[in-house]
């Protein structure tokens, strides 16, 4: 079955290299080989994830798999420092789950709007010239080369972040209560397990206020050991301010 929740996906993040420093030495008119002036090397860009209301599902991330930054500029002259590289951000739906994709632990999770934070970090500019310069060495030509960016798998999760979610076994009408109290369409039939991924809906009250509420797929005895649709859709009810259960 096709659908656009998407509450997992594996991503891989390259941060960018950073600059070079430079090794120039300082020229003018009047002085042809002068003591070292080469800046510093730009920070590459880092891979970054922010947190965004107005989404709900990872659907956006399904088939772009590599998030890649872009590089620092070198140092040039007059010790100026290169430019650091583009940061790449991405945004994802408020709940979501950071992990090691290898270790599978737990980095942080993003619950505010506006929230970000760091998945990949870039490599530091390389040093110039000008950090090398001692009292046995005047004229220094070495630079350092800027760090190498990094590679790393991440794995992100979503936890709903309902006000209200609805908790029952199959066909206990959770589906239905939804359509009647907001505008949501989900499907509604008369066999077990019809709701296959969380539904979502707006719902109006006095006051011009609204809340949101989940329909979350049928839980049945044993999901915890896997039965039924499993331990996926459990981490949905985790986040939910109030449950309400149907039976």
């Amino acid at each position: 079955m096709k659908t656009n929740f998407i509450d997992h996906v594996r991503i891989c993040c390259r941060s960018g290299k950073g600059g070079a420093g430079s090794r120039h030495m300082f020229r003018s008119r009047s002085v042809t080989e002068g003591g070292p002036d080469g800046g510093d090397g730009g920070r590459g860009g880092h891979v970054i994830i922010e947190g965004n209301k107005q989404l709900w599902t990872l659907l956006h991330l399904r088939y772009k798999k590599h998030i890649i930054a872009s590089e620092g500029k070198a140092g040039s002259k007059s010790e100026s420092t290169g430019a650091q590289g583009k940061d790449q951000v991405i945004q994802v739906p408020l709940g979501t789950v950071v992990k090691d994709a290898d270790t599978d632990a737990v980095l942080f999770e993003i619950t505010e709007e506006g929230q970000r934070m760091i998945l990949t970090e870039g490599g530091r500019g390389g040093r110039g010239n000008t950090h090398f310069k001692s009292s046995t060495n005047q004229t220094p030509r070495y630079a350092q080369p800027g760090e190498e960016g990094r590679e790393e798998w991440k794995t992100l999760e979503l936890k709903v972040l309902a006000d209200v979610g609805l908790v029952g076994f199959p066909n206990a009408g959770k589906s239905t209560l939804l359509s009647v109290v907001s505008a949501a369409k989900p499907e509604i039939a008369n066999y077990p397990f019809t709701t296959l991924v969380p539904n979502l809906g707006i719902v109006d009250h006095r006051g011009n206020k609204s809340f949101v509420m989940a329909d979350i797929p049928g839980i049945i005895e044993g999901a915890h050991e896997g039965k039924g649709l499993g331990l996926r859709f459990l981490r949905h009810i985790e986040r939910n301010s109030i449950l309400l259960f149907m039976v």
